[in-house]
């Protein structure tokens, strides 16, 4: 993480060399998105912070967190499919599931279907897609996600 830190500083350095205007321009234009976004951030974290102290380890561990890694794959697809969260929550989601056990992959399955499989957008992709092609995409990113979360699970030698 300190590498990313390192290009960042970087980075910024040499944009503020190269025009220093525009690049506190930028920054000012960050800094706003940030705070314009940081209010909802914090109320999304608390939210789920909340629903997964409530829910029991127990529940979390009988869908996600299962020894068969086919049935856990199998719900995070659909918890991820039927699920509508930005990635700013979804992300901080995993760490926490990843604390409480649930392997990598099933991980894998639920935020990559969360972010390309979208069952609640379906009817707006078909009205401004038609039927065919919104149902196709959902359909590849299934596919994809799916191989995502296999291949995630071997590289971390959670399969094979």
């Amino acid at each position: 993480m300190i590498y990313l830190y390192i290009i960042t500083g970087g980075g910024l350095l040499l944009s503020l060399i190269a025009d220093h205007r525009k690049t506190g321009r930028a920054l000012k234009i960050a800094l706003q998105r940030v705070l314009k976004i940081l209010p909802a951030f914090g109320v999304m974290l608390v939210l789920v912070s909340i629903v997964l102290t409530l829910i029991p380890d127990s529940l979390i561990t009988e869908y996600l967190g299962n020894r068969n890694l086919l049935v856990s794959v199998f719900f995070a697809s659909l918890f991820g499919s039927l699920t509508l969260m930005p990635g700013f929550i979804a992300f901080p989601l995993c760490g926490i599931l990843l604390s409480k056990g649930v392997a990598y992959m099933v991980l894998s399955a639920f935020s990559t279907t969360l972010m390309m499989v979208g069952v609640l957008t379906l009817p707006i992709e078909r009205v401004y897609f038609g039927n065919r092609v919104a149902a196709v995409r959902n359909l590849i990113a299934l596919i994809i996600a799916l191989m995502v979360a296999l291949i995630t699970g071997i590289v971390f030698g959670e399969v094979l």
